[in-house]
């Protein structure tokens, strides 16, 4: 098994590589591989002076400043969002939830907005985004927890109902945020953003969310076991050594703070956690050793691939990415739910 996991791994990284350099090549200007790997390396202090300058100015400006820090982040996007989902649908013992559909994304929108539009926790400077995106997103997942939990039990039924209900909520605050501004072009891109895009990616934009998915992922991973003893029921966990409430409650606030960060950077990007752990389970088996790994290639490449779609679908103008991922998502949802035959936990 192991072997086939690694093999996997080394796939999958391989086949995410080619598809951010072909996000890379394509776009209004086109460029060829071969500008796009020696532009990085020119970078590189070690082999940088190895490399013939063959490219031009704007060729440059092109690869390096626009286009592979947005593929860049749409990979840590694609691949934050996947763990969420993995997590989340351990800790609540169904394959159905995840970021988007509990709420978490509609907190997280709701603090950015705020942040956008009213100035709220400007003092922070940079950080006042991704500050206001993590409380608004574990704010929203408290309070579909508290919602759905009834007799110290946390139903599937009621838990997306509940997420529903807040998202409902979060969403008709944002509006009235919106609403009540008079800053159109505040307002413009607060729209454009809800519906997720990765066209302000920068630089100085990758530094904390690729910091805040290695923790995460990390801590998610180190814990591979307390994240597969959830899988066979509250009392077993407890039986088997899981200290219950302290682990819910980091990966509440795990969750929380990774959903927070990434939609702070890219918007709200539905569908990403739900897809890509399934389809990973699949193929792997629920042990998380292996999902959360899997789960970020497989996430990373879906979303990079999505991106580089809503550039070209209706070039020159860009689709927001939450439309891609909506279109895909919506189906698969459906179809998940017509499922019988899939087994995770246990269902109400």
């Amino acid at each position: 098994m192991n072997k086939k996991i690694m093999l996997l791994s080394m796939t999958l990284l391989l086949v995410l590589i080619i598809s951010m350099t072909i996000a890379i090549m394509v776009g209004s200007v086109s460029v060829t591989p071969i500008h796009v790997w020696k532009v990085i390396l020119s970078k590189i202090p070690i082999v940088q002076n190895s490399i013939e300058q063959d490219w031009s100015r704007s060729q440059e400006i092109i690869i390096w400043q626009i286009r592979v820090p947005r593929v860049l982040l749409a990979a840590i996007v694609g691949a934050g969002l996947a763990i969420a989902g993995a997590a989340i649908q351990a800790l609540v013992r169904n394959s159905i939830a995840e970021p988007y559909i509990l709420g978490i994304s509609s907190g997280a929108t709701v603090g950015a907005t705020a942040v956008i539009i009213l100035g709220a926790f400007s003092f922070l400077g940079v950080y006042a985004l991704s500050v206001s995106a993590f409380i608004g997103s574990l704010t929203a997942m408290a309070l579909v927890f508290f919602l759905a939990r009834v007799g110290g039990r946390v139903s599937v039924f009621r838990l997306l109902l509940s997420g529903m209900a807040v998202s409902f909520i979060l969403s008709a605050i944002s509006n009235f945020i919106l609403m009540t501004s008079k800053q159109e072009g505040g307002m413009k891109a607060v729209m454009y953003w809800m519906l997720g895009s990765l066209a302000g990616a920068k630089w100085s934009n990758l530094l904390i969310p690729t910091v805040i998915f290695i923790v995460v992922f990390a801590l998610l991973w180190l814990h591979y076991r307390s994240l597969n003893l959830l899988l066979l029921g509250e009392e077993a966990a407890v039986t088997l050594g899981v200290n219950l409430q302290q682990f819910r409650i980091q990966l509440i606030l795990l969750v929380s703070l990774l959903t927070g960060v990434l939609v702070a950077v890219s918007g709200s990007i539905g569908f990403v956690g739900l897809i890509i752990p399934h389809i990973v389970r699949l193929i792997v088996g629920s042990n998380h050793k292996y999902v959360i790994p899997i789960s970020a290639l497989f996430g990373a490449i879906f979303l990079v691939w999505a991106d580089a779609l809503a550039r070209i679908i209706i070039a020159p103008e860009e689709m927001p990415i939450g439309i891609i991922t909506a279109f895909c998502g919506g189906p698969f949802f459906i179809w998940l739910l017509r499922r019988n035959n899939y087994s995770f936990g246990e269902g109400d």
